[in-house]
């Protein structure tokens, strides 16, 4: 009994390890000691692996870099956000199946997944590549990727250079930065974000989602970006995106109501803004669709306004807001064109939110593509209602967010098959296709080709 206890915390402690535990060892232990020997030589092993050396990425980067998308501005730009939030079994971070399963420390398969697209893996390499339980129709294993890999992120940055998407808000969530493990997986994503823009032209900047955070605790993110400023020296980098001659940050989650998920109160936001500002920083705020007259999820008080005037750039979120092309006309009209019209009385720069679609089937059980991206059609419309309404910058939500099936990156029309678990398509598009269509949006907002209401021919298969 005490054997199989000792084992079990054994693999508890050592996740993602392939190699079996001496056993021998073991059993010489239990013969010759007591429990509190057993107790210490668990912790022996407890400490080990915890000593185990990481790459130190939390270091200035020394790397090539070359001269792309221009890191002073956001005019005329396209820029989309990036999870980086997907782990393998096996991928070295020991966070198992994160973000693709239900229950990550389960293999990944049938029943036990959260994503609603598969990625195309075409070209990854082997050794970005990790198994899953579920099967493709002729009976080949189905593998996926992990962000942990840096080649991955790397492959990825070089898309957006490939589709002329101008950079992106690379995804720090405030909640995890507590825990040791999962930190370290967020530093080594950003790191590898970082080198990916360097080396393809891309900028990049870093996007703190407070959501859930306590109140008390939201000083802790600012404690994490001076870590940031000092150890990786960030806002030297060539590829870290400013604005108005200033390194920019963003915060996401300021001035929604709780109606749909705790946030922290707006006097507490104020005072991370604050220091922000007084760091040198110009500030993207990530806030409510209805923050301009108080309605919908925004939070209602004499004080929203105030802390919003607070940033520089204020980027609505609309995600699941609206359904359908004429939803999307709608929603223009009440918020997008009176937001510019607001922001630019007020001296702000304002950046919406579009997507590609929505699918909550594996992970709410939802139905699987509850917001049809109608081939193309849906964020079509998207891009240039946002350009019709005076925008000159677009934020594309979001790059490998395959969980809520709206990824722009690509995917495949041949999913894995298995019970109780279904996937969309792209609906016979390449799998490239909603990258090309971000980087129509790019040449739309700068006036490089004309406005039209139907998808341009050339981006048509």
């Amino acid at each position: 009994m005490k054997e199989r206890l000792l084992a079990f915390g054994l693999a508890a402690v050592t996740p993602g390890c392939s190699k079996p535990f001496n056993k021998k060892v073991m059993r010489t232990t239990f013969r010759s000691g007591s429990l509190l020997a057993c107790l210490l030589f668990y912790l022996i092993i407890s400490y080990s692996a915890a000593s185990v050396p990481k790459e130190e990425v939390l270091k200035p980067y020394s790397g090539p870099s070359i001269r792309g998308s221009d890191p002073g501005t956001l005019k005329g730009k396209v820029m989309t956000g990036y999870q980086g939030w997907f782990n393998c079994e096996g991928d070295g971070s020991g966070l198992g199946w994160t973000h693709w399963a239900k229950n990550r420390k389960k293999p990944f398969g049938p029943g036990n997944v959260t994503v609603d697209l598969w990625p195309d893996i075409s070209e990854y390499d082997d050794d970005e590549l990790y198994d899953t339980g579920f099967r493709f129709a002729d009976g080949s294993v189905a593998r996926t990727f992990s962000s942990h890999n840096r080649k991955t992120v790397l492959r990825h940055f070089k898309w957006m250079k490939d589709y002329g998407i101008d950079g992106a808000f690379v995804q720090r969530f405030a909640n995890g930065l507590k825990d040791p493990v999962m930190r370290y997986h967020k530093d080594k994503v950003l790191s590898s974000a970082r080198e990916g823009a360097n080396r393809y032209g891309r900028t990049y900047t870093v996007m703190y989602d407070i959501t859930g955070i306590p109140d008390d605790a939201i000083a802790s993110v600012f404690d994490d970006w001076k870590m940031l400023r000092e150890k990786m020296e960030i806002t030297k980098d060539p590829a870290f995106q400013h604005y108005e001659g200033k390194p920019l940050v963003a915060i996401w989650g300021v001035g929604f109501n709780d109606k749909i998920k705790r946030r922290p109160d707006l006097m507490s936001c104020e005072a991370l803004i604050s220091k922000f500002k007084a760091d040198g920083c110009s500030v993207m705020l990530g806030t409510a669709t209805g923050w301009r007259a108080q309605d919908k999820d925004a939070f209602q008080g004499p004080d929203l306004h105030r802390v919003l005037l607070k940033a520089d750039i204020l980027s609505p979120w609309t995600v699941g807001r609206y359904r359908s092309p004429d939803d999307v006309k709608r929603h223009a009209e009440k918020y997008w064109s009176k937001d510019v019209v607001w922001t630019r009385e007020h001296d702000r720069g304002y950046m919406p939110v579009i997507f590609p679609g929505f699918s909550w089937h594996n992970l709410k059980g939802d139905e699987l593509g509850s917001i049809p991206r109608l081939k193309g059609g849906f964020m079509w419309s998207q891009i240039v209602a946002t350009k019709q309404a005076g925008a000159d910058m677009i934020y594309v939500a979001m790059f490998d967010e395959v969980d809520e099936g709206t990824a722009i990156f690509k995917c495949t029309n041949q999913p894995p098959t298995g019970r109780d678990s279904k996937f969309l398509t792209l609906e016979g598009l390449p799998s490239d296709f909603y990258l090309r269509l971000a980087g129509e949006a790019g040449r739309l907002l700068r006036d490089e080709t004309p406005v039209t209401d139907a998808i341009p021919k050339e981006l048509n298969p």
